[in-house]
């Protein structure tokens, strides 16, 4: 990076300090700092462009469609007027706002989407293994709890053929997300390095499961 790169690495941080100092404990600004962290992480052993990736890791949730009445809009008009305001290369400005409209989990249910990068991927990876392990079962549940959800209900099933909007509406119980969403993340990591920290994180969510259902059932 150069200097004025590190520059606008430094305003974009303020400035998702800022509108995020009030957000859900699960997507808050240390989520975005985890996610920019491993997407570094992840970056060293794939040839993509850094400030790209930086800058949609920072900004990838900078307005989550689950706290804006599902505008999946909103998030990438914001990041567009902000890096406008810092004089961002027009080029970048729109590689970042496509990898934030298209890395959600929820868009692997649109069978157009057309949109992909080697940024993207990795950005995608970071923000899917903070979802997964023992930080993503803390983000679960601090979700669940938002949003008052029971814990688990046995007679509400996974629904495992959900669509998009089945799944973007959903208040299943929070055990129920396990299924349609946390264990499937594993197979949908795109790099070498996503890929081997995602089966540890795996392993770690089955364990939980395998503890909660025994404690459920009273059996520990």
């Amino acid at each position: 990076m150069t200097i004025t790169d590190i520059e606008l690495i430094e305003a974009t941080i303020n400035f998702v300090k800022t509108e995020l100092k009030n957000a859900e404990g699960g997507h808050d600004w240390l989520h975005i700092e985890r996610v920019y962290k491993n997407s570094l992480l992840i970056a060293k052993d794939e040839n993509v462009d850094i400030t790209i990736v930086s800058l949609a890791a920072l900004l990838h949730d900078i307005a989550d469609p689950k706290f804006h009445n599902g505008d999946e809009t909103l998030g990438s008009k914001v990041a567009s007027a902000f890096l406008l305001s810092q004089n961002v290369n027009g080029e970048i400005i729109k590689h970042v706002t496509q990898i934030i409209d298209n890395m959600s989990f929820k868009n692997s249910f649109d069978l157009n989407t057309s949109f992909s990068s080697k940024e993207m991927e990795v950005v995608q990876d970071a923000d899917r293994l903070d979802a997964i392990g023992a930080v993503g079962i803390a983000r679960c549940f601090n979700y669940g709890g938002f949003k008052n959800r029971a814990l688990y209900n046995p007679e509400i099933k996974p629904n495992l053929n959900m669509s998009k909007s089945e799944y973007k509406n959903s208040e299943a119980p929070t055990i129920n997300h396990f299924y349609e969403k946390l264990l499937l993340l594993k197979d949908k990591m795109n790099t070498k390095t996503g890929k081997k920290i995602a089966s540890e994180r795996h392993l770690y969510m089955e364990g939980f499961l395998n503890q909660f259902f025994a404690e459920w059932e009273g059996q520990k």
